[in-house]
Protein backbone atom coordinates (compact mmCIF):
# COMPACT_ATOMS: atom_id res chain seq x y z
CA UNK A 1 0.00 0.00 0.00
CA UNK A 2 1.06 3.73 -0.56
CA UNK A 3 1.33 6.46 2.12
CA UNK A 4 -1.41 8.29 0.41
CA UNK A 5 -3.71 5.85 1.05
CA UNK A 6 -3.87 6.76 4.83
CA UNK A 7 -4.72 10.71 3.99
CA UNK A 8 -7.34 12.07 5.15
CA UNK A 9 -8.44 15.78 6.15
CA UNK A 10 -8.52 15.86 10.55
CA UNK A 11 -10.36 19.42 11.65
CA UNK A 12 -8.02 20.54 14.08
CA UNK A 13 -10.74 20.49 17.01
CA UNK A 14 -10.89 16.86 17.27
CA UNK A 15 -7.22 16.68 18.11
CA UNK A 16 -8.08 16.13 21.96
CA UNK A 17 -6.04 18.23 24.05
CA UNK A 18 -7.13 17.12 27.31
CA UNK A 19 -8.71 13.88 28.40
CA UNK A 20 -12.29 12.89 29.28
CA UNK A 21 -13.36 14.03 32.77
CA UNK A 22 -13.35 10.24 33.54
CA UNK A 23 -11.00 7.59 32.04
CA UNK A 24 -13.67 5.16 31.40
CA UNK A 25 -16.42 7.67 29.96
CA UNK A 26 -14.83 8.21 26.70
CA UNK A 27 -16.44 7.25 24.04
CA UNK A 28 -15.66 3.56 22.61
CA UNK A 29 -16.48 2.93 18.78
CA UNK A 30 -16.78 -0.79 17.76
CA UNK A 31 -15.99 -2.45 14.89
CA UNK A 32 -17.02 -5.89 13.79
CA UNK A 33 -14.65 -7.01 10.93
CA UNK A 34 -16.64 -10.29 10.10
CA UNK A 35 -20.31 -7.81 9.52
CA UNK A 36 -18.62 -4.41 8.64
CA UNK A 37 -21.28 -3.54 11.61
CA UNK A 38 -20.22 -0.16 13.66
CA UNK A 39 -21.51 0.53 17.10
CA UNK A 40 -21.24 3.74 19.12
CA UNK A 41 -20.41 2.80 23.00
CA UNK A 42 -19.06 4.34 26.26
CA UNK A 43 -15.88 2.61 27.51
CA UNK A 44 -17.04 1.30 29.75
CA UNK A 45 -19.29 -1.08 28.07
CA UNK A 46 -16.08 -2.87 26.86
CA UNK A 47 -16.53 -5.48 29.30
CA UNK A 48 -19.57 -6.44 27.13
CA UNK A 49 -17.48 -7.90 24.61
CA UNK A 50 -15.37 -10.06 26.49
CA UNK A 51 -15.76 -13.52 28.81
CA UNK A 52 -14.45 -15.96 30.87
CA UNK A 53 -11.12 -17.10 29.65
CA UNK A 54 -10.78 -14.24 27.15
CA UNK A 55 -6.99 -12.40 27.60
CA UNK A 56 -6.39 -8.74 27.82
CA UNK A 57 -2.52 -7.69 26.89
CA UNK A 58 -1.58 -4.80 28.16
CA UNK A 59 1.64 -2.83 28.13
CA UNK A 60 2.89 -1.92 31.74
CA UNK A 61 5.61 0.79 30.71
CA UNK A 62 5.76 3.89 32.65
CA UNK A 63 5.91 7.29 31.35
CA UNK A 64 8.90 9.48 32.80
CA UNK A 65 9.45 13.50 32.87
CA UNK A 66 11.30 13.26 29.77
CA UNK A 67 10.69 17.01 28.74
CA UNK A 68 13.50 19.50 30.81
CA UNK A 69 14.36 23.12 30.32
CA UNK A 70 18.13 24.18 31.10
CA UNK A 71 19.72 26.83 29.92
CA UNK A 72 22.86 27.12 27.93
CA UNK A 73 26.16 28.72 29.85
CA UNK A 74 27.49 32.17 29.07
CA UNK A 75 24.51 33.29 26.81
CA UNK A 76 21.80 31.63 29.70
CA UNK A 77 19.69 30.60 26.48
CA UNK A 78 16.57 28.49 27.59
CA UNK A 79 16.89 25.39 25.51
CA UNK A 80 14.28 22.32 25.60
CA UNK A 81 16.16 19.09 26.16
CA UNK A 82 14.27 16.14 25.55
CA UNK A 83 15.50 12.69 27.17
CA UNK A 84 15.29 9.60 24.53
CA UNK A 85 17.25 7.00 25.81
CA UNK A 86 19.74 6.64 28.32
CA UNK A 87 23.00 5.14 26.65
CA UNK A 88 25.03 4.13 29.86
CA UNK A 89 24.09 4.37 33.52
CA UNK A 90 27.69 4.49 34.71
CA UNK A 91 28.96 8.30 33.38
CA UNK A 92 24.66 9.29 32.33
CA UNK A 93 25.02 9.34 28.97
CA UNK A 94 21.84 10.30 26.98
CA UNK A 95 20.17 10.44 23.50
CA UNK A 96 18.34 13.67 23.12
CA UNK A 97 16.53 16.38 21.26
CA UNK A 98 17.66 19.92 21.95
CA UNK A 99 15.54 22.74 20.53
CA UNK A 100 16.15 25.34 19.48
CA UNK A 101 19.06 23.16 17.96
CA UNK A 102 21.12 25.86 16.12
CA UNK A 103 22.60 26.89 19.16
CA UNK A 104 23.99 24.16 21.22
CA UNK A 105 27.50 22.43 19.67
CA UNK A 106 29.85 20.32 21.39
CA UNK A 107 31.32 20.91 24.06
CA UNK A 108 28.60 23.22 25.37
CA UNK A 109 27.16 23.10 29.18
CA UNK A 110 23.49 22.97 29.96
CA UNK A 111 22.54 24.34 33.35
CA UNK A 112 19.19 23.29 34.87
CA UNK A 113 17.29 25.37 37.19
CA UNK A 114 18.95 25.94 40.57
CA UNK A 115 19.70 21.91 41.30
CA UNK A 116 23.19 21.00 40.72
CA UNK A 117 22.29 19.20 37.31
CA UNK A 118 24.76 20.51 34.42
CA UNK A 119 24.94 18.08 31.22
CA UNK A 120 27.79 18.32 28.65
CA UNK A 121 26.82 18.20 24.57
CA UNK A 122 29.42 15.22 23.55
CA UNK A 123 28.04 14.50 19.82
CA UNK A 124 25.52 15.62 17.73
CA UNK A 125 23.38 12.42 16.41
CA UNK A 126 20.48 13.75 13.73
CA UNK A 127 19.64 17.54 13.23
CA UNK A 128 18.20 18.09 16.41
CA UNK A 129 19.21 15.17 18.28
CA UNK A 130 22.38 15.19 20.38
CA UNK A 131 24.13 12.84 22.77
CA UNK A 132 24.86 14.76 26.21
CA UNK A 133 26.35 13.75 29.42
CA UNK A 134 25.20 14.54 32.90
CA UNK A 135 27.77 15.81 35.43
CA UNK A 136 26.11 15.05 38.83
CA UNK A 137 28.17 14.22 42.26
CA UNK A 138 25.37 11.88 43.92
CA UNK A 139 23.62 8.57 43.77
CA UNK A 140 21.88 6.89 41.54
CA UNK A 141 18.81 6.86 43.35
CA UNK A 142 19.48 10.77 43.82
CA UNK A 143 20.22 11.79 39.98
CA UNK A 144 17.13 9.74 38.95
CA UNK A 145 14.84 11.64 41.58
CA UNK A 146 16.71 14.73 40.38
CA UNK A 147 15.63 14.37 36.92
CA UNK A 148 12.41 13.60 38.40
CA UNK A 149 11.69 16.54 39.73
CA UNK A 150 13.42 18.67 36.95
CA UNK A 151 11.56 16.87 34.23
CA UNK A 152 7.91 17.63 32.49
CA UNK A 153 5.41 15.35 31.47
CA UNK A 154 6.24 14.74 28.04
CA UNK A 155 2.81 15.45 26.45
CA UNK A 156 3.18 15.56 22.39
CA UNK A 157 3.08 19.12 21.93
CA UNK A 158 2.98 18.11 18.05
CA UNK A 159 -0.82 17.70 18.33
CA UNK A 160 -1.54 18.87 21.94
CA UNK A 161 -1.41 22.97 21.80
CA UNK A 162 -0.49 23.57 25.19
CA UNK A 163 1.85 24.03 27.99
CA UNK A 164 1.99 20.50 30.64
CA UNK A 165 -0.37 20.75 33.72
CA UNK A 166 -0.40 19.29 36.86
CA UNK A 167 -2.87 16.72 36.31
CA UNK A 168 -1.26 15.57 33.09
CA UNK A 169 1.42 13.96 35.47
CA UNK A 170 -1.60 11.22 36.44
CA UNK A 171 -3.41 11.00 33.13
CA UNK A 172 -0.76 10.89 30.66
CA UNK A 173 0.14 6.99 32.49
CA UNK A 174 -1.82 3.94 32.58
CA UNK A 175 -3.33 2.89 36.46
CA UNK A 176 -1.18 -0.69 35.52
CA UNK A 177 1.96 1.75 34.74
CA UNK A 178 5.20 -0.28 36.30
CA UNK A 179 8.60 -0.12 34.19
CA UNK A 180 9.83 3.19 33.63
CA UNK A 181 11.19 3.91 30.19
CA UNK A 182 8.51 5.30 28.15
CA UNK A 183 8.87 8.84 26.47
CA UNK A 184 4.99 8.53 25.40
CA UNK A 185 1.83 7.08 26.97
CA UNK A 186 0.24 3.66 25.34
CA UNK A 187 -2.55 5.87 25.24
CA UNK A 188 -5.15 2.93 24.54
CA UNK A 189 -4.43 2.02 28.29
CA UNK A 190 -5.41 5.63 29.35
CA UNK A 191 -9.07 4.27 29.03
CA UNK A 192 -8.97 1.82 32.00
CA UNK A 193 -9.88 2.90 35.50
CA UNK A 194 -9.74 0.09 38.95
CA UNK A 195 -13.36 -0.28 38.48
CA UNK A 196 -13.28 -1.47 34.78
CA UNK A 197 -10.24 -3.67 35.70
CA UNK A 198 -12.15 -5.39 38.52
CA UNK A 199 -15.42 -5.97 36.56
CA UNK A 200 -13.01 -7.75 33.97
CA UNK A 201 -11.51 -10.02 36.60
CA UNK A 202 -15.01 -10.92 38.09
CA UNK A 203 -15.91 -12.08 34.80
CA UNK A 204 -13.19 -13.90 34.14
CA UNK A 205 -11.30 -12.23 31.85
CA UNK A 206 -7.48 -12.45 32.07
CA UNK A 207 -5.13 -9.20 32.18
CA UNK A 208 -1.49 -9.73 31.48
CA UNK A 209 1.35 -7.38 30.88
CA UNK A 210 3.59 -7.26 28.58
CA UNK A 211 6.75 -4.25 28.05
CA UNK A 212 7.31 -2.09 25.42
CA UNK A 213 9.25 1.26 25.94
CA UNK A 214 6.94 3.41 23.25
CA UNK A 215 9.93 5.74 21.59
CA UNK A 216 9.51 9.37 19.85
CA UNK A 217 9.61 7.01 16.74
CA UNK A 218 6.00 6.58 17.49
CA UNK A 219 5.21 9.68 15.76
CA UNK A 220 8.03 9.97 13.25
CA UNK A 221 6.45 11.23 9.89
CA UNK A 222 6.66 8.72 7.23
CA UNK A 223 8.04 10.15 4.76
CA UNK A 224 7.90 7.60 1.76
CA UNK A 225 5.13 7.03 -0.30
CA UNK A 226 6.53 3.43 -0.48
CA UNK A 227 5.82 2.08 2.52
CA UNK A 228 7.89 -1.27 3.07
CA UNK A 229 11.11 2.05 2.69
CA UNK A 230 10.12 3.01 5.69
CA UNK A 231 12.05 2.49 8.89
CA UNK A 232 10.96 2.04 12.21
CA UNK A 233 13.01 2.83 15.22
CA UNK A 234 14.00 0.55 17.57
CA UNK A 235 12.23 0.13 21.19
CA UNK A 236 13.32 -2.28 24.05
CA UNK A 237 10.57 -4.92 24.72
CA UNK A 238 9.84 -7.91 27.24
CA UNK A 239 7.38 -10.90 26.75
CA UNK A 240 6.92 -12.46 30.25
CA UNK A 241 6.94 -16.27 30.15
CA UNK A 242 3.58 -16.03 32.48
CA UNK A 243 1.76 -13.85 30.19
CA UNK A 244 3.23 -15.95 27.09
CA UNK A 245 1.64 -19.26 29.17
CA UNK A 246 -1.90 -17.04 29.79
CA UNK A 247 -2.05 -15.90 26.11
CA UNK A 248 -1.43 -19.73 24.10
CA UNK A 249 -3.63 -21.27 26.69
CA UNK A 250 -6.70 -18.94 25.66
CA UNK A 251 -5.49 -19.55 21.62
CA UNK A 252 -5.81 -23.17 22.29
CA UNK A 253 -9.04 -22.76 23.58
CA UNK A 254 -9.93 -20.60 20.56
CA UNK A 255 -10.72 -17.61 23.20
CA UNK A 256 -10.34 -13.74 22.53
CA UNK A 257 -6.86 -12.07 22.87
CA UNK A 258 -6.91 -8.57 22.73
CA UNK A 259 -3.97 -6.20 22.54
CA UNK A 260 -4.41 -2.86 24.15
CA UNK A 261 -3.06 -0.77 21.90
CA UNK A 262 -0.94 -1.06 18.91
CA UNK A 263 2.63 -1.32 21.20
CA UNK A 264 1.01 -4.37 23.06
CA UNK A 265 0.50 -5.81 19.45
CA UNK A 266 3.74 -5.22 18.16
CA UNK A 267 5.50 -6.67 21.15
CA UNK A 268 3.48 -9.76 20.64
CA UNK A 269 3.52 -9.80 16.61
CA UNK A 270 7.56 -9.10 17.57
CA UNK A 271 7.77 -12.61 19.80
CA UNK A 272 6.09 -15.44 17.49
CA UNK A 273 6.68 -19.13 17.98
CA UNK A 274 6.85 -21.46 14.56
CA UNK A 275 3.90 -22.62 16.00
CA UNK A 276 2.36 -19.21 15.85
CA UNK A 277 1.85 -19.02 19.44
CA UNK A 278 3.73 -15.94 21.76
CA UNK A 279 6.88 -16.95 23.12
CA UNK A 280 8.92 -15.47 25.98
CA UNK A 281 11.47 -12.53 24.57
CA UNK A 282 13.06 -9.48 26.10
CA UNK A 283 14.87 -7.90 23.06
CA UNK A 284 14.41 -4.45 20.53
CA UNK A 285 12.15 -4.33 17.86
CA UNK A 286 12.01 -2.34 14.92
CA UNK A 287 8.47 -4.45 13.31
CA UNK A 288 6.30 -2.08 10.89
CA UNK A 289 3.22 -3.42 10.54
CA UNK A 290 1.12 -2.15 7.50
CA UNK A 291 -1.37 -3.81 5.25
CA UNK A 292 -1.79 -6.80 4.45
CA UNK A 293 -0.38 -8.35 7.18
CA UNK A 294 -1.35 -11.52 8.59
CA UNK A 295 -1.48 -11.41 12.80
CA UNK A 296 -0.65 -14.03 14.62
CA UNK A 297 -1.54 -13.66 18.24
CA UNK A 298 -4.19 -11.11 18.92
CA UNK A 299 -8.22 -11.65 17.42
CA UNK A 300 -9.09 -8.41 18.89
CA UNK A 301 -7.56 -4.71 19.34
CA UNK A 302 -8.05 -2.00 21.02
CA UNK A 303 -6.55 0.88 19.81
CA UNK A 304 -7.03 5.33 19.87
CA UNK A 305 -8.05 7.02 16.61
CA UNK A 306 -4.96 8.02 15.45
CA UNK A 307 -3.53 10.94 13.15
CA UNK A 308 -3.60 10.61 9.44
CA UNK A 309 -0.49 9.06 7.90
CA UNK A 310 0.70 7.79 11.10
CA UNK A 311 2.08 3.74 11.74
CA UNK A 312 -0.57 3.60 14.23
CA UNK A 313 -3.40 4.51 12.05
CA UNK A 314 -1.63 1.95 9.42
CA UNK A 315 -1.55 -0.79 12.23
CA UNK A 316 -5.11 -0.67 12.96
CA UNK A 317 -5.63 -0.65 8.94
CA UNK A 318 -4.26 -3.77 9.07
CA UNK A 319 -6.00 -5.37 11.44
CA UNK A 320 -9.58 -4.21 10.49
CA UNK A 321 -8.92 -4.05 7.07
CA UNK A 322 -8.28 -1.22 5.00
CA UNK A 323 -12.14 0.13 3.97
CA UNK A 324 -13.48 -0.45 6.85
CA UNK A 325 -10.65 1.64 8.61
CA UNK A 326 -11.28 4.35 6.56
CA UNK A 327 -15.30 4.10 6.90
CA UNK A 328 -15.10 3.99 10.66
CA UNK A 329 -12.44 7.32 10.66
CA UNK A 330 -15.14 9.42 8.61
CA UNK A 331 -17.48 8.44 10.61
CA UNK A 332 -15.57 9.16 13.09
CA UNK A 333 -15.21 12.72 11.99
CA UNK A 334 -18.42 12.88 11.30
CA UNK A 335 -19.82 12.26 14.84
CA UNK A 336 -16.88 14.08 16.15
CA UNK A 337 -15.04 11.49 18.30
CA UNK A 338 -11.88 12.88 19.45
CA UNK A 339 -8.47 11.68 17.92
CA UNK A 340 -4.98 10.94 19.25
CA UNK A 341 -3.49 10.43 22.91
CA UNK A 342 -6.33 12.06 24.86
CA UNK A 343 -8.79 10.96 22.79
CA UNK A 344 -11.61 8.41 22.06
CA UNK A 345 -10.89 4.68 21.89
CA UNK A 346 -12.05 2.15 18.89
CA UNK A 347 -12.01 -1.80 19.74
CA UNK A 348 -11.84 -4.06 16.49
CA UNK A 349 -12.76 -7.81 16.85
Amino acid sequence: MKLSEFKFDLPESLLAQHPAKNRDESRLMVLHRDSGKIEHRVFKDIIEYFNDGDVFVVNDTKVFPARLYGNKEKTGAQIEVFLLRELNKEIHLWDVLVDPARKIRVGNKLYFGESDMVAEVIDNTTSRGRTIKFLFDGSDEEFYKALHDLGETPIPKEFISRETEAADKERYQTIYAKHTGAVAAPSAGLHFTREVMKRLEIKGVDVVPVTLHVGLGTFRPVDVEDLTKHKMDSENFIVPADSATVVNRALDAKKRVCAIGTTSMRAMESSVSAHARLKPTEGWTDKFIFPPYEFKISNALLTNFHTPESTLMMMASAFAGHELLIEAYQLAIKEKYKFFSYGDAMLIL
